[in-house]
């Protein structure tokens, strides 16, 4: 695997892959409006109109991350499939049953989203783009490599405990996405893992961090924090704020630095 090529692991434990270059992120996690004119679509559904006339994601996307939650629109609809999902399975699901826990008629559901498919491809754009956000902001601002990846960390396993059950349905169910769908969806576990893969440099080279294999290291501390997710439960005897200061300085152990 090149220093370029990350390819994060599904739930099931396939690889997914990257863009080929045709689809760019921003460091928002949103997806604009490419040069040959296609349109990306917000995580609820809505698209949004630019000067211009060409259709973005700029607005709804500002206003989902910044309040870290999925949109008012449609997130009784997210819950309730997540809810179901979790339950059932995506195949044993019916686009009935969605709508029953969300209190709608299936017709009230169709007028948000045309398939079963498509709900699930809304609550994992918007989960992976929310992901993208909380490690984005816990990377910014002044202090050292250490600081930084520590701070990732923590803030990642955070939220990956307080949204376990959203967090299992999208990895669980990323080959039910269709493939357009799903490459989207593993553009920003991309960004994510490279976010964290620049930290880990950025401290071998300043000689902060002492590591023989940056992407093998970077997997190890992506798979620290996603797979809270996959046990954590609301009455664990630790809170996810406790886990993710240990994971913490967990981190700075893994890259051979001093977490003191």
């Amino acid at each position: 695997m090149g220093n370029d090529d990350i390819a994060p692991i599904t739930g099931n434990g396939t690889r997914g892959t990257a863009a080929d270059g045709t689809r760019g992120t921003a460091a928002d996690g949103t997806r604009g409006t490419a040069a040959d004119g296609t349109r990306g679509t917000a995580a609820d559904g809505t698209r949004g109109t630019a000067a211009d006339g060409t259709r973005g994601t700029a607005a709804v996307a500002h206003l989902e991350l910044t309040q870290r939650r999925f949109p008012e629109g449609q997130r009784r609809i997210f819950l309730a499939a997540i809810d179901a999902f979790a339950e059932r399975g995506f195949h044993a699901t019916t686009t009935r049953d969605i709508a029953a826990r969300a209190g709608l008629s299936p017709a009230g559901l169709y007028v948000h989203f045309g398939s079963k498919e498509e709900v699930l491809y809304r609550i994992s754009l918007s989960s992976m783009r929310l992901t993208h956000q909380v490690a984005v902001a816990a990377s910014a601002g002044s202090g050292s490599a250490a600081d930084h990846l520590s701070a990732v960390v923590r803030d990642l396993t955070v939220w990956h405990a307080e949204h376990a059950a959203s967090v299992r349905v999208v990895l669980h169910h990323m080959t039910d996405l269709t493939p357009e769908h799903r490459s989207e969806v593993v553009d920003l576990q991309v960004a994510i893992h490279r976010l964290v893969r620049d930290l880990v440099s950025h401290g071998l080279a300043d000689g902060t961090f002492d590591v023989s294999d940056t992407n093998a290291v970077t997997l190890a501390l992506m798979s620290l924090c996603v797979d809270t997710a996959r046990w954590y439960q609301k009455n664990y005897r630790r809170s996810p704020e406790e886990i993710g200061a240990d994971y913490a300085m967990l981190a700075l152990r893994m890259v051979g630095a001093n977490p003191a």
